[in-house]
């Protein structure tokens, strides 16, 4: 008897799968916040520098209030292009020809400034405390905004290796419940970090956590779970995502204070600790692991709570597997380990590939939100909310064409809409946010799609191996998605053909993966190298 079929015998999609399904998903609804948060907690504010002026010495005593206010920041800072103050340079002396009407200054860029010596003024209408203000994270400091990021996702690449490994050798209960702790520890830590080297510190460990919490639960869903119900599953937790990305615009709405905003989105990790000891190991890596006998009791477990407690008094612990499947005890912890060179090339190059494209593209669009020239906060709900439709559409075409057809099309279509943009004028504001709204789309049922993929494609025996080697290369893109972003100081455009021609690539190169529509799950490595010579066999034809 099959796994499938054991799975099938004690209950299939009952009351156990939907009440574990439910509770893996809570705490995907707080991973959009910590994933996004950036946008809200390093949101840049107006500002311009500190200047400090007497206004009973100025020559022009009788102005008060906002008049005075407003011109002796014109008399201290230079305007710029939009004639709004500078934000990075003041005057060296303070310039009061300017507030003389019949003065004529003929040209202002010959008027000596220097850099802001005394700190800066920020606007608070918005956000009344984020790091950038906090830590003065502007002009010759911009950068470490984006290094904060990229040090949080080199923290999500670090846990894809680590956890990924473990749960290979520990099973996937264990490592996520410490993901959960870890979790909550080190996102409450970052809401009182005292300096920005502490709070990238902090960040790199809660990226860490969200990798091992990402990795365990979908294994957990897809092995606890029958074939047919898995897509749904996953989309599930799309939709949880989706619906977490919209949750966040409200909170980051009513808390404009990072240090409360980030609290609030990482105490309930304690109550998913808590919780997180009812789980049950995956059965299915119980007896990949020699220990069927322990892979009984949670079958018998998981019968006893579907109404199905005689199925499951009938077991008994001959249900194993053959020996020569027992390979995860042996040290086998990469996929190219047992698969032959043409193999491996196929599935690291055409499943690899569209994971790191479809990351790489995703956060370059959603942690660039300032840049739409919108509502900050309008622009996150809408980001989150055309996920649903993308998912629905994405779970249609997974269940019904399959999941190869899915993974190719969302990229390419992902990719157009990306490139369309470059044609657009940066005035139609409007345009541009649609076609980056569709983008956001495309990319959303692509990872919907490439998630279910990748727990299909590799069997139980490195299930967890792959799925980290699979995460490896979607942190790679994260990382690497505002670097790019850079390089618009010297061609405003190659930003977008980069961020639209990688998924176009691996749209393409998805087309030579495995179908694998209503296919059990492979357990040894033996089934998914039969099945990867079956694929290259039908596409050389």
């Amino acid at each position: 008897m099959s796994f499938a079929e054991l799975l099938d015998h004690v209950g299939g999609m009952g009351r156990f799968q939907i009440i574990y399904a439910i509770l893996l998903a809570i705490p995907v609804f707080m991973l959009a916040s910590h994933n996004l948060l950036q946008n809200f907690i390093a949101a840049t504010s107006e500002h311009h520098c500190q200047v400090h002026i007497n206004i009973n010495n100025t020559p022009y005593t009788n102005l008060t209030g906002k008049l005075a206010a407003k011109d002796l920041l014109r008399v201290s800072i230079p305007m710029d292009s939009n004639q709004q103050p500078e934000k990075c340079h003041r005057f060296v002396t303070t310039q009061w020809q300017l507030l003389d009407s019949n003065a004529t200054v003929t040209n202002l860029t010959e008027l000596e400034t220097e850099p802001c010596a005394d700190g800066w003024v920020y606007d608070k209408s918005i956000f009344t405390s984020t790091i950038i203000t906090e830590w003065d994270l502007v002009c010759d400091s911009c950068q470490l905004k984006q290094m904060a990021q990229s040090i949080y996702m080199a923290g999500t690449l670090a846990g894809g290796i680590i956890f990924g490994d473990l749960s290979d050798r520990f099973g996937r209960r264990s490592p996520l419940i410490w993901c959960y702790l870890q979790m909550a520890v080190t996102g409450t830590c970052t809401a009182f970090s005292p300096s920005f080297t502490a709070y990238c510190i902090f960040r790199f460990l809660t990226g860490m956590a969200i990798s091992g919490i990402v990795m365990n639960s979908v294994s957990l869903s897809v092995e606890w779970t029958p074939t047919r119900t898995q897509a749904v599953v996953i989309t599930m937790f799309g939709y949880c995502y989706a619906i977490g990305q919209c949750i966040l615009a409200g909170v980051a709405y009513t808390i404009p204070n990072w240090r409360w905003l980030q609290l609030v989105v990482s105490l309930p990790y304690f109550i998913c600790f808590i919780y997180s000891w009812w789980f049950a190991e995956s059965a299915c890596w119980l007896v990949i692991a020699g220990r069927p006998d322990k892979a009984v009791k949670q079958l018998r477990r998981v019968a006893r709570i579907n109404r199905k407690k005689e199925e499951g008094d009938r077991l008994n612990i001959e249900v194993r597997l053959d020996p020569r499947e027992g390979l995860l005890m042996k040290g086998n912890t990469l996929v190219t380990n047992k698969l032959n060179e043409k193999d491996s090339l196929c599935i690291n190059t055409c499943l690899l590939h569209p994971r790191f494209s479809t990351s790489f593209a995703y956060y370059g669009l959603a942690m660039d939100l300032q840049n739409f020239g919108v509502n900050i906060f309008l622009i996150q709900l809408v980001f989150g909310a055309v996920d649903f439709p993308a998912k629905f559409i994405s779970v249609l075409t997974i269940g019904f064409t399959g999941r190869r057809v899915t993974q190719t099309l969302t990229l390419i279509l992902a990719g157009l809409s990306i490139l369309a943009n470059i044609f657009v004028p940066q005035d139609m504001k409007t345009l541009r946010t649609v076609l980056a709204v569709v983008g956001k789309g495309c990319l959303a049922a692509s990872f919907n799609c490439v998630v279910l993929y990748t727990s299909e494609l590799y069997p139980t025996v490195i299930r967890q191996t792959g799925m980290g080697l699979s995460n490896t290369m979607a942190c790679l893109g994260s990382i690497i998605a505002p670097l790019v972003k850079m390089l618009d100081e010297y061609i405003p455009f190659l930003p977008l053909i980069i961020y639209g021609a990688a998924p176009i690539i691996s749209g393409i190169a998805a087309t030579f993966l495995p179908e694998t529509l209503n296919v059990p799950l492979p357990e040894t490595i033996e089934e998914l190298e039969t099945r990867l010579v079956e694929s290259i066999g039908r596409q050389e034809e």
